[in-house]
Parts: C-alpha cells; sequence; structure tokens
C-alpha cells in the first residue's frame, strides 16, 4: 500500500464519523393519503394516524433545531416514487415513513421498524428502542425489508409501524392523542440518540 493511498484512507477514517453525525434534515412522511387510506378499521384510517404522527414529530424535531421535510401535510395521495425524489434532494438528511399497521389476524399487535440498507439499521434500531421506551408494547423487532421508499432512499432511511388498527386494544389507543404523542417522542427520541452515536458515512 504506497503512502499516498495510506494517507487517504487514513483522511476519510477521520472524516467519516463528523460525516455520519451532521445531518441537520429530516425527511418525514406520514404514510397513504387521499384516496390511499393504509390499513383501516371502520372509520379509524392509517393515514389520518400517520399524517398526525409526523405533524408531532416535525413540531418536536424543530424545537430541538433540525431542519424538517414533509412529504405531505394534508390528505392528497403522493406517489411512492414522488417521496423517495423528495428525500434524495437532501443529501445530509435521514428520512422516516411513519405507518400503522394492519393484518387479518386480530390478535397481532407491536411495534416494528423497517430499514433496508446497512447504514439505515443504527436508525431503525434507535427508533425501536425509542418507541418502546415511551409505549409500552410488544416488540416486534428491527427487520430487513424492501419497502420502495426505504429501498430507493440515498440517505439513511427507515420505515415505522407504531402499532396495528386490525387489534382492537390497540387500535383504541392509536385513536388517542396521547399514545401518539409518546409514539413522536419515541421517533424523536431516536433520532437524538441516531445522531449522537453515529459513526461510518453513506
Amino acid at each position: 500500500m504506497n503512502l499516498l493511498f495510506r494517507s487517504l484512507i487514513f483522511a476519510l477514517a477521520l472524516a467519516a464519523p463528523a460525516s455520519a453525525a451532521s445531518f441537520k434534515t429530516v425527511v418525514i412522511d406520514a404514510g397513504h393519503g387521499g384516496r390511499d387510506n393504509g390499513g383501516s378499521y371502520g372509520k379509524v384510517y392509517e393515514k389520518w394516524l400517520a399524517l398526525d404522527t409526523a405533524l408531532r414529530v416535525e413540531r418536536k424535531l424543530k424545537a430541538k433545531g433540525f431542519r424538517t421535510v414533509m412529504t405531505r401535510r394534508s390528505d392528497v395521495f403522493i406517489p411512492l416514487s414522488g417521496r423517495a425524489k423528495l428525500g434524495n434532494r437532501y443529501a445530509n438528511s435521514i428520512f422516516i415513513s411513519i405507518h400503522y399497521n394492519f393484518t387479518w389476524k386480530k390478535n397481532v399487535s407491536g411495534l416494528e421498524t423497517f430499514y433496508c440498507s446497512s447504514a439505515s439499521k443504527p436508525l431503525a434500531e434507535a427508533v425501536q428502542r425509542g418507541m418502546l421506551k415511551r409505549v409500552k408494547s410488544v416488540n416486534r423487532g428491527v427487520k430487513y425489508a424492501r419497502y420502495y421508499v426505504i429501498r430507493h432512499s440515498k440517505n439513511p432511511a427507515i420505515l415505522v409501524e407504531g402499532g396495528f388498527v386490525s387489534n382492537s386494544r390497540e387500535r383504541g389507543r392509536t385513536k388517542e392523542g396521547w399514545y401518539r404523542e409518546a409514539i413522536s417522542n419515541g421517533i424523536v427520541d431516536g433520532v437524538v440518540s441516531f445522531k449522537k452515536t453515529a459513526k461510518g458515512s453513506w
């Protein structure tokens, strides 16, 4: 290994942690919207739960000095490609897509967070821990998945599932403001924790 190459590797190693921890922009994606209700049961629509939670996350992150970008602020339909493209406009950012879960198995409940790239896994772990500290719930874990918005992100990106609208007990909680407030606090806690401990570069 020649001296120039060794110097380059050393310089990159020194610069990497600062690069990873220096993000100031959080792109917040409220899942579904418009003609796409997402998971629903009766008059409980995922699109509304996701938007309300996303707006709470935005407000809290701004208060902590982060720059925020919302993919939607109202009940509008935005294609998955449009969400991913918006996130990729901001090079020094992370992307968080907020959802609530649904399954035909009515007894299933809990929180889970998905990632697609290795750079995104620490963010997913931090947010999952944050939510579980704020809400007593089943830990369904941090999982790899190829959902469009996180698969096409050039930056660390995760997809959060804040509970099951298909589960009667959890659906009742998602309808309560305190619960969505707790989920949003957990997401913000995770972002702050990730920023403090992030290493490597993307």
